[in-house]
């Protein structure tokens, strides 16, 4: 074997260790509690719909709740089937999904610059010994893609939490893959345009189930802004798929969206539709305000630990764009930077600028804009590698180390950083206690995280929202009415003090806290 051949079995064998550690971070640590106040009401109306049986309804403490679509629900239930009802099971599927992203990404590195090499080889005439060294790049470039995919804190972190940006960002990913290997394909006939136009609707289908609307405004909008960008018109035959395609788009989504709207009829559409579609994003209805530039911060954080390559690829595109201008306009690039780095940046910009004109504004919102900044990022840094063997290795070991650095957070600080946003270990106390068949009430404030752990033991409103209270003494009063003349109350630490000392009608003691909650026992002084 010479030198040659073993290097290359050698940078095999690194790639393949890469992938077997991706694969094991993104599925350690799931089991720490459920933390804010979105991962436990997602994890709980995935139990109800479960517990009851029911895949198309989604419930929060027995009521309507009808804020976000299914899939990440069914992704839940199938996973309360298969491990039980744990944190564990609610965060399997998003894991699954940000591994399927880093995948889909991967398909992208190896066929979309196979079919846009392989045109350029047959114009430019080159050589079968030249055709082979660029086989050996360009599956070295979707291993960096993938790496620095797995790598990336943003995909790291929304990966592990049971919430619906994943699981919209994933069969987004996978649909735009889809087309542009789709659009470079020098034959669109037969298997490329039957399977890859399939999956292109087919997954904007399983989109409009992840998270509503966006999953099929996105995809649209992003295949114009590239053509846009291109100066090319999109060939027949896909102008011809997008009738039948969004079809099967639509088809796709029915098999939640029409049994919902025949179970909940005109309720649905407002709840859903109305309120959580367009009032959510015109208005700050549900209290999310940030300013225009939120996300032009969020996102190029999301690329650590590989943010100044992605601020480089930035500015290199941008001097691309200046000199195509330069050139005349009939001139058609056709190089794989250019052609990915063009559909990369449509990608990366219509959710930025969609979500930046928002009303409402959350980190993860921006996430499905995230593949297309990594693309850019690879782009640049398999260049920047591709230079020297010491580079290579340095990037290798930027990526290794923040994989193991997750590592250690999750083994050994994750208690720390988890106990002031979960109440779990607090009601596993006051369970302890002999509590456990107590109710809870809020006051002065509402902790959604007791959805999950206090299950069935939170008092709410005729309309299902969780009770709360914002005057002590009207809690008091209610005392009477309560059984043992005793209610237990979740409220915010720093006024329990307050509650102790002032308090002279009733019997106040805490019996957890987590360093921003308590709870709280609230008793009649004569009982």
């Amino acid at each position: 074997m010479n030198k040659g051949q073993r290097t290359k079995d050698k940078g095999q064998i690194i790639w393949l260790l890469f992938a077997l550690v991706i694969i094991f971070i993104y599925f350690f640590g799931l089991s720490i509690p459920l933390v804010g106040p979105d991962e436990p009401r997602y994890a709980q109306v995935a139990r109800e719909m479960y517990l009851r049986g029911d895949w198309i309804t989604p419930t929060l403490g027995g009521f309507d709740w009808f804020e976000k679509p299914a899939l990440l629900y069914w992704l839940q239930i199938a996973s309360y089937k298969i491990f039980g009802v744990s944190e564990f099971a609610a965060r399997f599927g998003s894991a699954l999904f940000g591994l399927g992203t880093i995948l889909a990404l991967w398909i992208l590195g190896s066929l979309a610059t196979e079919n846009t090499e392989n045109h350029r080889e047959i114009e430019d005439g080159k050589t079968s010994s030249e055709n082979s060294v660029s086989s050996v790049a360009k599956k070295d470039f979707a291993n960096w893609l993938a790496l620095i995919a797995a790598s990336s804190i943003g995909l790291l972190a929304f990966s592990r939490g049971a919430s619906f940006d994943i699981i919209l960002t994933f069969p987004i990913t996978a649909a735009l893959v889809a087309f542009f290997i789709f659009d470079q394909s020098t034959k669109k006939s037969g298997f490329t345009f039957y399977l890859l136009t399939f999956t292109f609707y087919f997954l904007i289908g399983v989109a409009l189930i992840a998270k509503g609307l966006v999953g099929i405004v996105f995809p649209f909008a992003i295949v114009a802004f590239y053509y846009l960008l291109s100066r090319k018109l999109p060939s027949k035959i896909f102008v011809f798929s997008l009738i039948w395609g969004t079809i099967l788009s639509l088809l796709i989504a029915s098999v939640w969206y029409l049994p919902m709207y025949q179970a909940n009829g005109w309720k649905f559409v407002d709840e859903f539709i109305i309120q959580h579609h367009f009032q959510r994003y015109t208005s700050n209805k549900y209290l999310h305000p940030q300013p225009f530039w939120f996300f032009f911060l969020v996102l190029p954080l999301m690329t650590l630990p590989w943010l100044p390559f992605f601020l480089a690829s930035i500015w290199e595109f941008i001097k691309l764009q200046s000199e195509r201008f330069k050139v005349n306009n009939s001139e058609k690039l056709s190089t794989l930077d250019s052609q990915l780095s063009t559909f990369a940046f449509a990608w990366l910009l219509v959710p930025l600028v969609f979500f930046s004109l928002s009303g409402s504004k959350l980190p993860g919102y921006i996430l499905p804009s995230l593949p297309a900044a990594l693309i850019l990022t690879a782009i640049y840094v398999f260049k920047f590698a591709e230079k020297s063997r010491t580079r290579r290795r340095a990037l290798q070991i930027l990526a290794f180390s923040t994989f193991a650095l997750i590592f250690v957070i999750l083994q050994f600080f994750t208690a720390d950083f988890t106990k002031p946003e979960t109440v779990k270990n607090m009601i596993e106390t006051i369970d302890a206690k002999g509590f456990a068949d107590k109710k809870i009430v809020n006051l002065f404030a509402v902790s959604h995280n007791l959805e999950f752990y206090a299950a069935g033991r939170l008092i709410r409103e005729t309309d299902g929202k969780l009770k709360r209270y914002d005057d002590f003494s009207v809690l008091v009063r209610e005392l009477e009415n309560a059984p043992g003349k005793q209610i237990l109350v979740a409220v915010s630490q720093e006024v329990v003090p307050s509650l102790i000392e002032n308090s002279l009608s009733a019997k106040v003691e805490v019996l957890a806290e987590n360093g921003e909650t308590a709870i709280v026992s609230v008793k009649s002084p004569n009982f």
